[in-house]
């Protein structure tokens, strides 16, 4: 299975802007530019992007985990804050953390606990990044 984007590019790195398309269209030349990655500027950022993908893979890898548990979700809510700081050899992601709040009938706490920490650990997203990868998480 392959999945696929497309960035295009006009410009300086500063002033220049650029366009983000999905092959399924879910964005469809959305903006993205020097100022939404580094000041406040309108449009989305790389960064934003792999929090909601790792947010996402995330997310489904527990629910799956939970289920096989016994504990189907009613609500699984994560979000992933995603840091970007310069260092000797420019930027890098030097971490990760994921937030997460669900709600859950009748959970083992300890179970629970359990599959997050191996989500974390084995959903997709997480095994492709490089970096330090934290999380919280709490049953409502």
């Amino acid at each position: 299975m392959d999945r696929s984007a497309t960035a295009v590019w006009q410009g300086g790195i500063k002033d220049g802007k650029g366009a983000l398309t999905t092959e399924t269209g879910v964005l469809s030349n959305t903006p993205y530019s020097f100022s939404a990655r580094f000041e406040n500027g309108a449009g989305t950022n790389p960064e934003e992007l792999v929090a909601a993908g790792h947010a996402g893979c995330f997310t489904m890898d527990l629910s799956g985990r939970l289920e096989r548990a016994k504990m189907v979700a009613e609500n699984i809510q994560t979000k992933a804050t995603v840091t970007l700081d310069k260092g000797e050899k420019g930027f890098s992601v030097t971490r990760i953390h994921l937030e997460v709040i669900a709600k859950i009938p009748n959970v083992d706490e300890s179970a629970f606990q359990t599959a997050v920490r191996q989500a974390k650990e084995n959903c997709p997203i997480s095994r492709l990044l490089n970096t330090e990868i934290t999380v919280s998480a709490r049953v409502e």
